[in-house]
């Protein structure tokens, strides 16, 4: 599944990357490009390069680049083909996709998700103006959920009826079943999956609708109190984090992510001003929810009974802690409080519980202490074993080691025997990341550059042998051979030669093209001849004399054109012999 090749140059030519840049990053013109903060990551100088003439972008702090394309995927987390989507829309390109299977699946997927958005809009409407949603109005209201609470998550009411909704989105049986939205009864009659129950929407993290939640409202003689949406091609369960639409921004803003057990949670926090809060969709938290997590933060916030599910998951988290580079801490609530009531009673707490999060062992460790009180010396040495037990879950000796000291201050057990217990468990590796490679900035580079952003000035000037190193050598070539069209020549170069390609092409120094294709000759032609140093054949000695005559022509104005043709030829010729 993809788009068609000339669509995503359609895209790619209507639009300017500064104009989609700037809403993320204050730029100011610096000759050819602009320049400003990155916003991938925190600096006071602008290392932040923008070229409208390549399209290319560059930090020269971070290391992020890419294209117009990759700005929209990092950030705003999306793959290439949403990152195409969203730029198509905004200036109103429509986009062919190739042929295949992929491409009826995709087509499907999207009239399967506007289905989905027409059923949110006909529940919200019914919510705001059915004479029959004024209990759901009045429900919501008490829990602070009304207004512009309800508009902004856009909760909405499924009537007491059989099949308003299928009736009033008209779409085929097939679908309405597909999504959840309807059912064929015993009957054999199509009828609505979501009967008097307050709807909760639950989006993807790019805005798209694919499921509900729905709750039923005080006084109901239904035994599930909450009914959700199953698992359907637009919706699992696993990869869905209700709530990250609308809170992802500020996510990413403070590496920070809340995740709850409900929906009314996430809308609490929201309401309170703490605006990280996501939601896992009637399942456990996953690998999967884990995964989409990291995308937008490295700090995980469990606001919910960890203490419960770490008996069971331990293991998973600290393995996740370590797979995926994350923390996980939790949050400790006042007793008999959720997150929901907090946020109209004491908001406040609501905010201090995130600000005071501990680590996941931490929490789980301060929970064992509270629940065995020291009344004797037998009680303080179950304890301390209790406790090393569980701190022996844990794969890093350090942190071990750490938490035994803990536990011998709060026990009176010797801390070197806890120490010692401790250091028996399991060891970790650690990996080191390398750091960004920068690509070397000589003669050749600035050639490079000026043939990016000067081609007709300096390419006919230039040829591989120029270049002393492998690196811009094979850049040289990548560009020479698509013609300077920095997106295909990045595809088509080795890392190496891609990098000089990419900082290249945000390159902004002044140079005069045929100053730089004259100096890379003459030191080309210098390096040649002294590998030939040790030549005695009387015709190459020749040859050399009249090379060297060159040499001195190619610094005379009158002669410099003549000249450095001629070496030119020479430097060609030499390469050809050799092969």
């Amino acid at each position: 599944m993809a788009i068609a090749e000339d669509d995503i140059q359609k895209v790619r030519s209507a639009v300017t990357l500064s104009d989609v840049v700037s809403p993320y990053a204050q730029l100011r013109r610096a000759g050819r490009g602009q320049v400003g903060l990155c916003p991938f990551h925190s600096e006071r100088t602008p290392s932040f390069s923008v070229n409208d003439e390549t399209g290319r972008y560059m930090c020269f702090g971070c290391g992020a680049k890419g294209d117009v394309f990759t700005f929209v995927q990092q950030i705003e987390h999306l793959d290439f083909i949403a990152s195409v989507e969203r730029l198509a829309s905004k200036a109103g390109i429509e986009l062919h996709y190739t042929s295949g299977a992929g491409t009826g699946e995709r087509k499907h997927r999207k009239e399967l998700q506007e289905l989905m958005n027409q059923a949110v809009e006909w529940y919200h409407k019914r919510l705001l103006e059915g004479g029959d949603a004024r209990a759901a109005r009045e429900y919501l209201r008490s829990r602070g959920l009304a207004g512009d609470i309800a508009r902004n998550f856009k909760l909405g009411w499924a009537p007491d009826d059989w099949d308003q909704l299928c009736q009033a989105l008209g779409a085929p049986a097939k679908m309405l079943t597909e999504i959840g939205l309807g059912f064929v009864n015993k009957a054999g009659r199509l009828q609505d999956s979501f009967r008097a129950r307050v709807m909760f929407p639950i989006f993807d993290e790019n805005g798209n609708a694919v499921a509900f939640g729905g709750r039923i409202l005080p006084g109901s003689t239904d035994p599930a109190k909450y009914k959700n949406s199953t698992e359907t091609p637009i919706y699992t369960k696993s990869r869905t984090l209700y709530g990250l639409n609308w809170a992802k921004g500020n996510v990413i803003k403070e590496d920070k992510v809340i995740v709850c057990e409900g929906y009314t949670d996430v809308i609490g926090f929201h309401r309170s001003g703490v605006a990280t809060a996501v939601a896992t969709c009637g399942t456990a938290l996953t690998e999967e929810h884990v995964k989409l997590m990291k995308r937008y933060a490295r700090n995980v916030v469990l606001a919910f009974d960890a203490d419960s599910a770490g008996q069971g998951a331990a293991e998973k988290f600290y393995a996740w802690e370590k797979k995926y580079d994350v923390s996980v801490s939790v949050a400790k609530f006042p007793e008999g409080k959720d997150p929901g009531e907090l946020s109209q009673t004491n908001p406040e707490a609501l905010a201090e519980a995130i600000e005071q999060a501990i680590p996941f062992l931490g929490f789980r460790l301060q929970r064992l202490f509270d629940a065995n009180p020291l009344r004797s010396p037998e009680s303080r040495a179950r304890l301390a074993s209790k406790a090393m037990t569980l701190i022996n879950e844990h794969p890093d000796p350090n942190v071990r080691r750490l938490y035994a000291g803990q536990v011998a201050s709060h026990t009176g057990v010797s801390a070197a025997e806890l120490v010692r217990v401790a250091e028996k468990g399991g060891t970790v590796s650690t990996e080191v990341a390398a750091p960004i490679q920068q690509a070397p900035e000589g003669a050749g580079f600035v050639a490079l550059s000026l043939l990016i952003h000067e081609w007709d000035s300096i390419a006919p000037w230039l040829i591989e042998e120029l270049f002393s190193d492998h690196a811009s050598r094979d850049a040289f070539v990548a560009l020479a051979t698509t013609e300077g069209d920095v997106h295909r020549a990045i595809e088509a170069a080795s890392p190496e030669g891609a990098a000089i390609i990419e900082r290249a092409a945000v390159y902004d120094g002044e140079a005069d093209p045929l100053v730089e294709a004259r100096a890379l000759i003459a030191a080309a032609v210098r390096r040649e001849l002294q590998r030939r140093r040790t030549v005695v054949d009387a015709a190459e000695m020749q040859q050399q004399r009249a090379v060297r005559i060159a040499l001195e022509d190619l610094g005379q104005p009158e002669k410099a054109v003549a000249a450095a043709v001629q070496l030119l030829q020479w430097l060609a010729s030499t390469s050809e012999s050799e092969q």
